[in-house]
């Protein structure tokens, strides 16, 4: 097992071999899901960690998969989504085209359920859904959109808790042990791999979805990732995070309106 102060040169290496930079993650989160990959991986020593890391790129995707955090459901926080549908969607209902990035975009879930929701509202189809994520195993399993069936009495309900007006079934094919979204829900989703402490603006988006991604960053990356999200925004474009995440002490907070507290919905003004 790793401690604090071997973590600083851990992420020194895997910045110098892969070009991840991670020097800005909170590193409380970063020394739990590394030593996690070391227990599973039966690693007992910080030098048995560097020789893979450095000897092994091949399985460099299976530690990064353990580093980021791919956690989500469809309709995750059915209050959240009723909000979208309440405060943010008829005001997207005038433009033309829709552009929509789901950031941090894990195994799909969150991405899918705002399809089915615009094609419940009649906006699929002049929306274009851009999802991302740094891990390029998470982007192959969102593409593919198949799920166990395990969660979906809990989808369910969280879909019909936000306003579902079919049968989530209706968007699924099953064989009774997994089920995969339909592929007219895929049209206009663009899965594609995204680092958003190194990388630029992907694509200017009327809204962008970051939820629970801000909370494994220390403040000045979440500064960063902000002002990213800022230049990615249109003037009343509107920005969507997650519950434990805020702007208030960003360089950015002046610059949105508050337009949900509760489910931290914001609008940019200027």
């Amino acid at each position: 097992m790793i401690e604090f102060n071997d973590l600083k040169e851990i992420v020194f290496l895997i910045e110098k071999q892969y070009g991840y930079d991670f020097s800005d993650y909170s590193r409380a989160s970063m020394l739990r899901r590394i030593n996690r990959f070391m227990e599973i991986s039966n690693m007992g020593s910080v030098v048995d960690l560097k020789y893979e890391l450095i000897n092994n790129s091949v399985n460099f995707n299976t530690f990064l998969n353990e580093i980021v955090v791919n956690v989500s459901e469809f309709f995750r926080d059915p209050s959240f989504f009723k909000s979208l549908k309440t405060n943010v969607f008829p005001y997207l209902e005038s433009y033309p085209k829709i552009n929509i990035w789901s950031a941090g975009c894990s195994f799909g879930e969150e991405t899918y359920s705002l399809a089915i929701l615009l094609k419940e509202l009649d906006l699929l189809h002049k929306s274009r859904l851009y999802a991302t994520d740094i891990s390029s195993n998470a982007i192959e399993k969102s593409k593919k959109g198949i799920y166990s069936n395990k969660s979906f009495k809990e989808y369910s309900n969280n879909y019909f808790s936000c306003g579902g007006k079919e049968s989530l079934n209706e968007y699924f094919i099953s064989d009774g042990k997994k089920s995969i979204i339909n592929s007219d829900l895929k049209k206009e989703i663009l899965f594609t791999r995204h680092n958003l402490v190194a990388d630029g603006v992907f694509k200017e988006c009327q809204l962008i979805l970051c939820r629970n991604v801000l909370i494994y960053f220390n403040e000045d990356l979440q500064d960063k990732v902000l002002n990213l999200f800022y230049d990615s925004l249109p003037i009343h474009g509107f920005l969507a995070l997650g519950k434990k995440e805020t702007l208030r002490f960003s360089s950015v907070f002046d610059k949105f309106k508050e337009i949900d507290s509760t489910e931290k919905i914001y609008q940019k003004i200027k």
